[in-house]
C-alpha cells in the first residue's frame, strides 16, 4: 500500500510488530497455549449436554446426571480461569509492547532536528505517541490474540459438529456464506470510518494544544467566538465520523441474529425428520443448538476483531512512519569535541527553511578562541538562523561550518553541545522548582546553583519568592515576569560553564535597573570565554571583539563598534536611531 494512510503492506507491518515482541516471547506462546486449552474445554459444555440428555434425563438416571452436573460446574470454573488468564496475560502483553515503542517513539522525536518541528504540528506528534500507540496496543489485547483465539474455538467446534452429524453441519452451516458477506460488508465500512475518525482525533488534538498555548492571544483579540465556531466545526465531523461507525454496528449485530435463527431454523426443519428416523438424538440436537450460539458469536465479533487489528495496524503505520522517517534526524558524528581551541569560521553558508527562500545568503566570518562576536540586524535578517545552525538544530545548508577546522557535523552531538550553552530570547521553562530549571534536574549541589545566581543578580529576586529555589514556576514559567525568566536561564548558562556561551536577545524583556546589573555579570562571563551576542540594544555590545550587521540574510557591516561608527554605514544609523 502506497497511501499516505497505509505506506506499508499488512503483513510487514504484522511481522513488524510482532518482533517488538520478542523480548515477551515466551508471555506470547503462553497466551496462545491458553487459547488452545480455552479452544479444547469449549467443546465439553455440548458435550456434556447431549450425553445427559441421552443417557441420563431420557433414561432417567439421576445419579449420572448429578455427576454430569458437577463436571458441568467444573468445567464452568475451568473456563473463567482460563478467560481470566487470557485476558489478563494478553493485555499485559499489549501494555509492556506499547510502553517500550512509546519509549522509541518519543526517543525518535527528541533527536529530529527542528525542521521536524518546523513542518509538524505538535497536536500530531501528540496523538502520534499517545493516541495511534494505544490503538497498536488494541492489535494484542482484542486484535489479532483474540482472533487466533476464536479461530481455534470456531475449529473446535465445527470439528466437534461433523464427528457428530456431518449432514445436520451442513444444513446448520448453510447459511455462512450469508454471514461472511455480511461481516465483510461490515469490516469494510467500519475500517473506512474509523480511519476518518482517526484523521479527526488528529486534527482535535492539534486544535486543542494550539489554542491552549496561544489562548492568550485569542482572549486579547476577542477571538473566542470566532475559535470556538472553528471547533465546533472539527468536533462536529468528528461526532459524524463516530455516527458512520455506529450506523454499521447498528445494521451488522441484528443482521447476524437473522442469519443465526436462520440457521437454528433450518436445523430444526432437517431434525424433526431424522429424529423420526432415529438418526440424529435429542441430545446430538441440543448440542448443536449450544454449539451454533458458540459459533456464530466469535463469528460475528471476529468481524469487529478484524477491524480493531485493521485500525491498529493503521496506527502502527502513522508511528512507523515518524520511526523511519530520517529526513529530519540529526546524523551524530564520530569525533568527541572536547574544548575549543582556535577558532569557529562559518565559510560561504547559505540557509533556507523552505525551497527558493534564502534566510541567509553566502555568510562568512570568523571567531578566534577567547572572543566575542556580536550580530544585530533588523528583524528576519537571519541572526537566529546563525545560531540554530552553529547549535546544529539544522544540518542540511550550503557552505562549511568548522570547530577548529573539523566540520562541525563531524562532532558528537552530544560532546559539542556539552560545551555550548544557548540562552534564548524566548525563555523556555518546564513545571517544577526555579532549582531544576537552573540545574535541569542535574546532581549539582545547592551552593553552586546560589553562587551563580548571586553571580547574575538573580539571588535577590529568588529569595523574595515562595520558598526561593523551592518555588513552583508553572508550566512555561507563567508564574515568572518575561525578565525574571531570563535571568534564570542566564544564570542556567554560567551554571554550566560552557565554552561558547551564545545570547539571543538575552536582555531583551528586562528593565534597565536590572539590564545594568545583569550586564556587569554578562561582562565577567564573556571576559575569558568564546561567546556570541544577539543584542538589539547595541549599548549592551559595545565591548565585543567584533560586531557583525546583517541584513536580508546577508553581511552588510563586520568589524569593531568604533570601526563601524566611523563608517557611518548601517551600524552607525541604527546606533544612532536607539541613542536618539
Amino acid at each position: 500500500m502506497n497511501t499516505d494512510t497505509n505506506r506499508y503492506s499488512n503483513l510487514y507491518l504484522m511481522q513488524r510488530i510482532l518482533k517488538l515482541a520478542s523480548p515477551y516471547r515466551y508471555r506470547l506462546l503462553a497466551v496462545l497455549f491458553i487459547s488452545l486449552l480455552a479452544a479444547c474445554s469449549a467443546l465439553l459444555t455440548p458435550y456434556l449436554t447431549q450425553y445427559a440428555l441421552d443417557h441420563a434425563i431420557l433414561k432417567s438416571d439421576y445419579d449420572l446426571l448429578q455427576r454430569i452436573i458437577t463436571m458441568m460446574i467444573v468445567v464452568l470454573v475451568i473456563n473463567a480461569i482460563l478467560s481470566y488468564a487470557f485476558t489478563y496475560h494478553s493485555g499485559w502483553l499489549g501494555q509492556s509492547i506499547i510502553s517500550r515503542l512509546r519509549v522509541h517513539v518519543f526517543k525518535h522525536i527528541l533527536n529530529n532536528n527542528l525542521t521536524y518541528f518546523d513542518h509538524t504540528p505538535v497536536g500530531t506528534s501528540t496523538t502520534r505517541t499517545i493516541n495511534d500507540i494505544e490503538s497498536v496496543n488494541q492489535i494484542f489485547s482484542e486484535g489479532v490474540l483474540n482472533i487466533l483465539s476464536d479461530l481455534l474455538t470456531i475449529t473446535a467446534i465445527m470439528s466437534f459438529m461433523f464427528y457428530t452429524s456431518w449432514t445436520l453441519s451442513l444444513v446448520a452451516l448453510s447459511v455462512l456464506p450469508l454471514l461472511l458477506i455480511a461481516a465483510y460488508i461490515f469490516k469494510e465500512g467500519v475500517r473506512k470510518s474509523f480511519t476518518e475518525v482517526r484523521n479527526q482525533v488528529t486534527r482535535i488534538n492539534t486544535f486543542i494544544q494550539e489554542h491552549i498555548t496561544g489562548n492568550w492571544i485569542v482572549q486579547l483579540f476577542n477571538a473566542e467566538s470566532r475559535e470556538l465556531d472553528k471547533f465546533k466545526e472539527i468536533n462536529e465531523a468528528h461526532k459524524q465520523a463516530n455516527i458512520r461507525s455506529i450506523f454499521y454496528y447498528s445494521v451488522f449485530f441484528p443482521v447476524v441474529e437473522i442469519i443465526s435463527s436462520l440457521s437454528l431454523g433450518a436445523m430444526l426443519w432437517y431434525w424433526s425428520g431424522s429424529y423420526v428416523k432415529g438418526q440424529i438424538t435429542l441430545g446430538e440436537f441440543n448440542s448443536f443448538i449450544l454449539c451454533i450460539n458458540m459459533l456464530f458469536r466469535p463469528i460475528r465479533m471476529m468481524a469487529d476483531k478484524f477491524n480493531t487489528l485493521q485500525m491498529g495496524l493503521i496506527a502502527a503505520d502513522r508511528v512507523f512512519k515518524i520511526i523511519d522517517n530520517k529526513l529530519y534526524h540529526t546524523t551524530d558524528g564520530s569525533i568527541v569535541f572536547e574544548q575549543l581551541n582556535h577558532s569557529i569560521i562559518m565559510d560561504d553558508v547559505s540557509f533556507s527553511y523552505t525551497d527558493g527562500q534564502e534566510v541567509l545568503s553566502h555568510v562568512s566570518f570568523s571567531i578566534n578562541k577567547g572572543e566575542s562576536l556580536a550580530i544585530v540586524g533588523s528583524t528576519g535578517s537571519g541572526k537566529s538562523t546563525i545560531i540554530a545552525l552553529l547549535s546544529r538544530n539544522y544540518d542540511t545548508y550550503k557552505g562549511k561550518i568548522t570547530f577548529d577546522g573539523i566540520d562541525l557535523r563531524h562532532y558528537q552531538l552530544d560532546s559539542l553541545r556539552k560545551n555550548m550553552t544557548v540562552v534564548l530570547q524566548d525563555v523556555f521553562l518546564f513545571s517544577g522548582s526555579i532549582y531544576d530549571n537552573i540545574t535541569l534536574r542535574l546532581p549539582i549541589p545547592r551552593e553552586q546553583v546560589v553562587a551563580a545566581a548571586t553571580f547574575c543578580g538573580a539571588h535577590d529576586f529568588i529569595q523574595q519568592l515562595p520558598g526561593a529555589y523551592d518555588f513552583n514556576v508553572m508550566e512555561r514559567g507563567q508564574s515568572l515576569s518575561l525578565g525574571q525568566r531570563q535571568l534564570i536561564s542566564i544564570v542556567r548558562a554560567v551554571l554550566f560553564n560552557p565554552q561558547l556561551l551564545i545570547l539571543d536577545e538575552a536582555t531583551s524583556s528586562i528593565d534597565t535597573n536590572t539590564e545594568r546589573l545583569l550586564q556587569r555579570a554578562v561582562d565577567k562571563v564573556i571576559a575569558d570565554r568564546t561567546s556570541i551576542i544577539i543584542a538589539h540594544r547595541l549599548s549592551t555590545i559595545q565591548k565585543v571583539n567584533r560586531i557583525l550587521v546583517l541584513e536580508k540574510g546577508k553581511i552588510v557591516e563586520y568589524g569593531t563598534h568604533d570601526e563601524l561608527l566611523k563608517r557611518n554605514g548601517a551600524y552607525s544609523k541604527l546606533y544612532a536611531t536607539q541613542l536618539k
